[in-house]
This record gives structure tokens, sequence and C-alpha cells, in this order.
């Protein structure tokens, strides 16, 4: 395909050679009235006449003597998989250049080893479901409540310990020291669409999963999504009676990732450490409710208004057809 800035796109190729062989114009002179050189429109005339299209032609060659074999290339990916080594290492084995093992591992989409399954040596397989509600991702993240004053991570050690000591209605540890406890950020998030459901509670029972699995239904359901099946983790609420009799209640399939396998849940996961760095790692906040009180309007512009790679560039909402308050 022609540049932006070509002197001749491929109408107006088509224009230059009806000029010169239907209407009989000289090919200088539609050469200077084009701009551009007169073996140029020469050469789209005789393209014209020989029934061609205007379009460019493919620059790859017709044939590649010196084309890396197939077998060397299923040899190369073979190796990665089972030792994992780099393009250095791989091309002694090989006998081929590293620049030539990386355009193959490039290909491959193996070409970094965060790539790589770590157990099995695979690429990692990405799956997306068809539809919103066909499948929603459930996690708790556990946050470090915030003391009065303001955290560690913004105001230093020293005064951080010094705002957990002043901070009141605290309990004590067996140090007699203020026990700040714990946020627990209770995530449901939409495979499809990306779209996320979130709560801060203060413990992650299954009591409070639950709850939360409810509003969470109630909230998707008022945006026109009909939750079908739960991927949890193996944690201890998920495994419970009352998160398997709730699921049944509310006809939703309960699914379970694999121990030790976080990846399977990576949708989740890694909603996560953007809401760590978009909202609860953001900027200094002075005490707990006031990070707490922050998350609706940071949720809001996640959901809304954020640029999703996942999505095409676009908002999760984007994903969700005729949802009222979709471009607020």
């Amino acid at each position: 395909m022609s540049h932006r800035n070509a002197a001749l796109t491929p109408r107006h190729r088509l224009r230059v050679a009806r000029l010169v062989i239907e209407d009989g114009w000289p090919i200088s002179e539609v050469a200077a009235r084009f701009q551009v050189s007169w073996p140029t429109v020469k050469r789209w005339a005789e393209r014209y006449v020989a029934g061609e299209p205007m379009q460019d032609r493919s620059s790859r060659p017709k044939s590649s003597p010196n084309k890396t074999s197939t077998k060397i290339m299923k040899r190369c990916v073979s190796l990665r998989m089972r030792l994992r080594e780099g393009p250095v290492q791989l091309a002694s084995r090989l006998g081929i250049a590293p620049s030539t093992v990386h355009r193959i591992l490039k290909g491959a989409r193996m070409n970094r080893l965060s790539y790589v399954d770590r157990a099995t040596g695979e690429a990692i397989r990405r799956y997306e479901h068809n539809h919103p509600g066909s499948l929603v991702h459930v996690d708790v993240k556990k946050l470090g409540n915030i003391p009065d004053g303001g955290g560690w991570r913004y105001v230093g050690r020293h005064q951080g310990e010094r705002n957990r000591v002043a901070t009141p209605d605290k309990p004590k540890n067996k140090w007699r020291n203020p026990k700040l406890g714990y946020a627990f950020v209770h995530t449901v998030i939409d495979d499809h669409s990306r779209v996320a459901y979130t709560e801060v509670q203060d413990d992650e029972t299954a009591a409070t999963a639950v709850g939360v699995l409810h509003r969470a239904v109630e909230w998707f359901s008022n945006r026109g999504v009909a939750i079908e099946r739960v991927l949890s983790d193996n944690g201890g609420a998920y495994r419970s009676n009352l998160w398997r009799d709730t699921c049944e209640a509310l006809s939703i399939v309960p699914k379970r990732t694999r121990p030790y396998r976080p990846q399977t849940n990576g949708k989740v996961e890694r909603f996560h450490r953007t809401m760590a760095d978009g909202w609860a790692y953001a900027r200094c906040y002075t005490s707990e409710q006031e990070r707490r009180d922050a998350l609706t309007g940071w949720l809001h512009h996640y959901n809304q208004h954020r640029p999703h790679t996942a999505c095409g560039n676009r908002p999760p909402f984007s994903r969700l057809i005729n949802v009222s308050g979709q471009y607020s």
C-alpha cells in the first residue's frame, strides 16, 4: 500500500493511466500535471493496458533459498521450551545467528520468558469468553490500613511509625503497639469486558464473600449482564458450603483454579495490580477512610473512561451494550 504522502494513490494512478491510454495525452504532459517522472506514468499506463491492479505489488521475493528451514525452527522452539535459554545460547546449539533465533521465538510468542509457562515450558495460552457474564473472576486483595496522618510509603518509616502509634481506637499487640489491621478488597471482574465491581471489607470470611457476590450479581444485572460462571482460587471462603449453596441459588456455576496456579485467575490478579498503582498507593492518603472514599471515583474512571488494551484501547464499558450512563 502507498504511504500517506505518495504522489499517486491507487485512485490517481488509474486516472493517470486513463489519461494516457483512453484520452491520448502525451506521457510528458501527464507527468508534469501530476508532478511525477515520466517512467512512473509509463509504468502505470502499461499496467492498465495489461489489466493489472493499481495497488503496489508485494516486495516479497519469489524464492528465498537462504530461509531458515522448518526443522530448525521447530528445534529452536523445542529447546526454548525445554532449556529456557536465550538467543545467544540457542544460536550456538543450532548453528544460526542469535538474531535469527530471536525472530523465530518472536514469531512463536516465546521471545520473553514471561510468555512461557514455568511449569510446562509451553507458551502461555490466553483466553477470553465471547460475551459478558459468561465467566467472572473473583479474588481478595489484602492491603494494610493507613494510619491517621499518612503511611510510611509517603511520610517515611520514622514518621509512619509515629502516625501508627498516634492513631486512636486501635487494639494493641503483645509489644503494646497498635494493630491497624487490613483492608480486604473483594473484586468481581467480567472476563469478556473487564468491567470490575469492587468492595472494601474488614475480613474475607465466607459470609462477607457471599454478600459481595450477591451485590455484584445485582450490579451486573442492572447493566444487562447475567453471570453464568464464577472462577475463584482455593481460599477458605470459596471452598465453603455457603459459597457453593449461594452459587446454586443464583444459578451460577462455581469453578476453582488449580492449586498454586494464580495465572489461571490472571485477569483479576492483573486488575489488582492496576488498582494498587492507580488507587491504593497512587497518592498520600491521610487516613484509611480517605483512601476507601476515593475508590468509587477511581473505579468509575477505570470502567468508563480508562483505555484498556484488551478492549482495543477503549474503556471496559464499551463492551457492554445499551448501558445507562455508559459514556458519562
